[in-house]
């Protein structure tokens, strides 16, 4: 078997399989659960990789009798742990974002403003279903019978920047929407608003001016946290 180099997505399955064995089949729904959100893949790669940790001694697997079928559960080994470690002691890379929407909104002068106001609908759409889902999830750990309770301390991490990710999203669709409605049918014709530039221009300076810490982080989490239900609301209403 091809012992190929691993890859972030090897280490995203190494770390399910660090929580307990799965069968193939449970990893791809995993995947598609979780991790899906902040590393998408496609299902057939997510077959292969199991078998690339094994292929590098990190991962061993067994057959199992399921029903009339038989199925493969693959388990972390003590080498697949210390090379999750490892890796997890690496910073990472930060995100790549993936928008198609918002690839339509930055070549929206070559189409029409219906176009760019349905394509911004879209996102709130999208923003709106997602918040539905990180509530159900959420909910679940609430009443203390979320699947992996244990692990509530880190998922509590990143289902808040999820769930914080889906508003910016849905605020900044709804906010560009209201824009977009006074732009002519045209789009190449709509004119820029100096304010928006100049605002831009205030908050990116802002955000390269913030240094990592906790007094900052701080500070903005606790802001956000008492803007948070008010966010929802407006957000809820105005996609509504």
């Amino acid at each position: 078997m091809s012992t190929s180099p691993l890859t972030t997505t090897s280490y995203a399955v190494l770390g399910l399989l660090a929580i307990r064995p799965w069968s193939s089949y449970e990893l791809t729904q995993q995947m598609d659960r979780s991790l899906g959100r902040v590393w998408p893949r496609a299902v057939s790669k997510l077959y292969e990789e199991p078998k690339k940790l094994v292929a590098h001694g990190l991962a061993r697997s067994s057959t199992e009798q399921n029903g009339r079928r038989t199925r493969t559960v693959y388990t972390i080994t003590a080498e697949g742990r210390r090379a999750l470690r490892h890796w997890l002691a690496e910073p990472g890379d930060g995100p790549a974002l993936e928008f198609e929407q918002l690839l339509k909104v930055f070549s929206a002068d070559h189409g029409t403003t219906p176009d760019v106001l349905a394509t911004l609908a879209a996102a709130q759409d999208w923003a709106r279903a997602r918040c539905q889902e990180s509530l159900a999830i959420s909910e679940q750990y609430a009443r203390g019978d979320g699947p992996f309770p244990e692990r509530a301390a880190v998922l509590q991490l990143t289902s808040r920047f999820l769930t914080d990710f889906y508003l910016l999203v849905g605020d900044w669709a709804a906010w560009a929407a209201d824009i977009v409605a006074t732009w002519p049918d045209d789009p190449s014709q709509a004119s820029a608003d100096p304010a928006v530039i100049a605002e831009t221009l205030r908050r990116a300076a802002i955000g390269g001016q913030r240094q990592p810490g906790r007094s900052h982080a701080g500070a903005a989490m606790r802001h956000r946290g008492h803007a948070d239900a008010e966010a929802a609301r407006e957000t809820g209403q105005r996609q509504r």
